[in-house]
Formats: C-alpha cells, structure tokens, sequence
C-alpha cells in the first residue's frame, strides 16, 4: 500500500477475493488517498478473523493478525473493535471478506 492510494489498494484485493469465490466489499470507505485499512474475514459461522496493517524490523509492510491475541475470533467481538476503531478514526477504511475457508487475499506477509 506504500505507493497505492487506498482506494485503489482496496479494489484490488476485492477483486482477487471474488475471481477466488468469494464475496467481498467495502464497509467504511475512509481516506481515498491513504486512510489505515482494517480487512475482516468472516467465515460464516459466527467466526471471525481481523487483519491490521503494521511494519516489520526492516520497515516493510506486514499484516498483523489482530485475532491471535486478546480479541479472539468470534465475529461479534471483532465487529466491537472495528465499531470502536471508527469512531476514533475516520479515516479508516474496512474491508470484509466473507469465505468459509477464512482466505484474506492479502499479498503481504502475514504475522500472528
């Protein structure tokens, strides 16, 4: 996302997650330029996963898995977060994903 503006970010990984089979959109469109961006992937049974941008050691962009720890994946939970997350940042754009085998299309690496 370093060199993409958001909203051009965001399309992309929509349309990997529906050539795949699955559904996808935007939720809350924040900043066309260059709003955070949180990625829930809801698998259909009442679970939950949520994804947070963050940088590595080496300053290169990762995705953390925000689920992995105190927030748990049950969808009512991490629904909570991103209600909470957007009323403090307006900004912020949120993507779902909705997939049973809990795929989130993201290119990046992937930290727990």
């Amino acid at each position: 996302m370093d060199e993409l503006k958001t909203d051009f970010w965001a399309s992309a990984l929509i349309r990997r997650a529906q050539i795949a089979g699955a559904f996808a959109g935007v939720v809350n469109k924040g900043d066309v330029d260059a709003g955070a961006v949180l990625v829930k992937v809801a698998t259909l049974n009442g679970k939950a996963r949520l994804y947070g941008p963050a940088r590595n050691g080496e300053g290169e962009r990762i995705w953390l898995d925000l689920s992995a720890g105190s927030l748990g994946d049950a969808e009512a939970d991490v629904d909570g977060y991103v209600r909470k997350r957007r009323e403090s940042d307006p900004d912020l754009w949120v993507i779902e994903i909705e997939d049973r085998e809990g795929r989130h299309f993201l290119m990046e690496p992937v930290e727990r």
